[in-house]
């Protein structure tokens, strides 16, 4: 039997991955967190019983014992909370589905508790890798990647020797704003930005996907995840979403993961890894299919994409701005605070004003973002 904990469970990765539970008849469910949602976290309790579950805020976790006050499970509050779920005894693998850099202490408390990781959370790996990757080693974990492209890159190196790989092909769908140039996207409205082509997300990650950010911080994940140079990473427009990524050997050989795009699969992977279960859903039609085409990624119209580079090229403290930056920028267009093209516009920003710091702490991590959030409420106030 898996015993399993969620951080995150009321979110798009974390729901996903009950789905999966209920698929499968040997996982149980020992902990659970969530942010806010104390209406969906209250369903997720009475169906899955966990022992343990944490609330963001002290009153929501009020609110929430009131609400299950005649099931056994003790209910916990802030990032003490988070951290318990984390590290609670009965759980052997984490999965890690919140969104940010909130992910940081509770991945590190779970990694130091002897917890295999499922990482959906690319924050912690984007922000604090440094510190994350020889913990995962001196605790001898294992760190399973839930992202789609970075679970199929996962699978295509199964078997092989990383030594010999040449390059990562990290794929991407091109968001809905694919061929278009910073002209087009002047007025851009928040509707438009939520309709994926392809994938059904979180809010975030999705207005994440149409700046090409979130491929950027794949980027630095994936150098991180698999112990490679940032230009042995490319990235390759795949529009239909059916090759989650590739592997490109010393010899020439390239090696694909294919398939729906269906997130279940990787979360599955995660929890299974090494053995591959049955999957309800839609299988690939190679003959419906017909065609897979490919492109080159444009990164003057999305410089959020040619920032991550650099930023992880530079590495210490650059990619927390960055990403801090994102999430400060996002949470404002998601409010209509801001204009569409200001998100990068606000990164880049936040990169320029910062003073650089070569081997961050976790604190100087958490001290960059809130520095990082006050600079550009001050700038954009």
């Amino acid at each position: 039997m898996k015993e399993i904990a969620i951080l995150g469970s009321t979110g798009s990765i974390g729901t996903q991955t009950l789905d999966v539970v209920r698929n499968n008849q040997d996982i149980k469910v020992v902990a659970l967190t969530a942010g806010s949602n104390i209406e969906k976290l209250e369903e997720q309790i009475r169906e899955f019983h966990p022992k343990v579950v944490a609330l963001w805020n002290e009153k929501s976790a009020k609110d929430l014992r009131k609400r299950v006050s005649d099931l056994p499970v003790e209910v916990l509050a802030g990032m003490d909370g988070m951290i318990s779920c984390a590290t609670i005894s009965d759980a052997n693998i984490v999965v890690t589905a919140v969104v940010g850099m909130i992910g940081i202490l509770p991945t590190i408390e779970a990694i130091k508790a002897g917890k295999d990781i499922a990482l959906a959370n690319k924050e912690t790996l984007v922000t604090a890798g440094h510190i994350i990757m020889p913990l995962v080693k001196e605790y001898n974990v294992s760190l399973l990647p839930v992202d789609s492209e970075h679970s199929a890159i996962f699978q295509a190196l199964n078997g092989e020797n990383p030594k010999e790989v040449s390059r990562i092909l990290l794929t991407a769908s091109g968001g809905p704003f694919r061929g278009k140039k910073k002209k087009d996207l002047q007025n851009i409205q928040l509707e438009d930005a939520l309709k994926h082509p392809n994938w059904l997300m979180g809010r975030k990650i999705t207005i994440d996907s149409s700046t090409m950010v979130n491929k950027g911080l794949e980027v630095i994940e994936a150098k991180w995840l698999f112990d490679i140079d940032f230009e042995q990473i490319q990235v390759v427009i795949q529009p239909q979403s059916v090759i989650h990524s590739m592997v490109e050997f010393a010899d020439g050989g390239v090696i694909a993961q294919l398939g729906t795009p269906d997130m279940r699969l990787p979360i599955q992977y995660a929890l299974y890894y090494p053995e591959r279960r049955p999957l309800p859903g839609d299988r690939l039609d190679f003959y419906k299919l017909s065609q897979l085409t490919f492109e080159e990624p444009d990164m003057e119209t999305f410089k959020g994409l040619k920032l991550a580079y650099l930023v992880g090229k530079t590495g210490g403290s650059m990619p927390t701005v960055y990403n801090a930056a994102n999430e400060y920028a996002v949470a404002k267009f998601l409010n209509k605070e801001i204009k569409y093209l200001e998100i990068i516009d606000m990164i880049s920003y936040a990169l320029d004003s910062h003073q650089y710091i070569s081997d961050p702490s976790v604190q100087d991590i958490l001290e960059i973002e809130q520095e990082t959030y006050h600079n550009l409420k001050e700038k954009w106030k």
